[in-house]
C-alpha cells in the first residue's frame, strides 16, 4: 500500500510561483507514473500533468502549458509540480496520484491518491 502526502499549497497572488511536492511511502514507488489533479469547486477533476516512471515522457494540460512543470526524483520517492505565472483559474485542490499505467491519463487509471492541498491564486 503507497501512501501519498502532498506539501507546499498555499495563497499566492496572480503571477507568482508555487512549488507542489508528493512524498510517497509505505511500499514501492518503482515503475508508477505519477500526476497532478486538481479540482475546483463544482467543476470535475481534472488531470493537469503526468509523468512516467522514468521521466522520459509526461503529460500538461492545455492551460498550464508553458507555466507548470512536473519532475520526480525517484530516489526520494517524491514527485513535484513547479507553478509558474498562476492565474486565479489555477485555484483549486491538487492531488497527487500514481499509477501503474505507462502514463496515467485518467483519474480511473489512478491506484493511489494523496489527500489533496488547496492552491488559491488571489487577483
Amino acid at each position: 500500500q503507497v501512501q501519498l502526502v502532498e506539501s507546499g499549497g498555499g495563497l499566492v497572488q496572480a503571477g507568482g510561483s508555487l512549488r507542489l511536492s508528493c512524498a510517497a511511502s509505505g511500499g514501492t514507488f518503482s515503475g508508477y507514473s505519477m500526476g497532478w489533479f486538481r479540482q475546483a469547486p463544482g467543476k470535475e477533476r481534472d488531470l493537469v500533468a503526468a509523468i512516467m516512471w522514468i521521466g522520459a515522457s509526461s503529460y500538461y494540460l492545455d492551460s498550464v502549458k508553458g507555466r507548470f512543470s512536473i519532475s520526480r526524483d525517484n530516489a526520494k520517492k517524491t514527485v513535484s509540480l513547479q507553478m509558474n505565472n498562476l492565474t486565479p483559474e489555477d485555484t483549486a485542490v491538487y492531488y497527487c496520484a500514481a499509477s501503474r499505467k505507462v502514463l496515467l491519463q485518467r483519474e480511473n487509471e489512478c491506484d493511489y491518491w494523496g489527500q489533496g492541498t488547496q492552491v488559491t491564486v488571489s487577483s
